[in-house]
């Protein structure tokens, strides 16, 4: 953004590629959803760890790509950092209320349930804090994640899913649990806003 050079080519996703992504994310709910909350929110945990040990990193490739000065682009990695440590003591309050019956030996109450899978589309001026906001509140509510940066910024949300990626995996984590896809607004952007898959 300061000079206008070419910095990287990134590949937009094709419809089929898109398809492969929502299913594997449905399939990685069914799963995830089973998980007690506050083991989801340990896992959120770990990808803040995660953030924490890239921060520099990801702080200077969101000021390359987007044009924020390196502090603002620090301060937007310590956001997502912020958000997970948020996230997980949610974890741990997702409450239900309980209620008297007039009928005897009868108690009622309520519970909250996953929706499914969740769509987040970002910003170019927030590349990385505003999926935080979304994604790790939907993890730990037992919902998988589908991701669509703007096609814009994409390196800063590719280098952040290749770290959450490694969280996953070394966690034997259903795949699909926080899934990614770049491309332009009329094949990925409509499809993902029109898809009735996406509660």
């Amino acid at each position: 953004p300061v000079d206008g050079k070419v910095i990287a080519r990134v590949t937009n996703a094709n419809t089929e590629e898109y398809e492969k992504v929502i299913q594997t994310a449905q399939k990685g709910f069914e799963e995830w959803r089973t998980w007690p909350a506050p083991r989801r929110g340990e896992v959120v945990r770990q990808i803040g760890l995660a953030l924490r040990e890239a921060k520099d990193d990801l702080g200077f490739l969101v000021s390359l790509e987007m044009g924020k000065i390196y502090q603002e682009g620090l301060g937007e990695v310590q956001e997502m950092i912020d958000i997970c440590d948020f996230a997980v003591g949610q974890s741990r309050m997702l409450y239900g209320s309980t209620m008297h019956s007039e009928r005897p030996n009868h108690r009622m109450y309520d519970q909250y349930h996953p929706l499914g899978v969740v769509g987040t589309i970002s910003a170019f001026n927030f590349p990385v804090s505003v999926w935080s906001r979304n994604a790790m509140i939907t993890t730990v509510c037992g919902d998988t994640n589908l991701w669509k940066p703007s096609s814009k910024v994409p390196l800063t949300a590719i280098a952040v899913q290749n770290i959450v990626g490694e969280v996953i995996k070394k966690h034997k984590l259903p795949e699909g649990l926080l899934s990614l896809v770049v491309g332009k607004g009329s094949t990925v952007g409509d499809k993902l806003i029109n898809d009735k898959r996406i509660p």
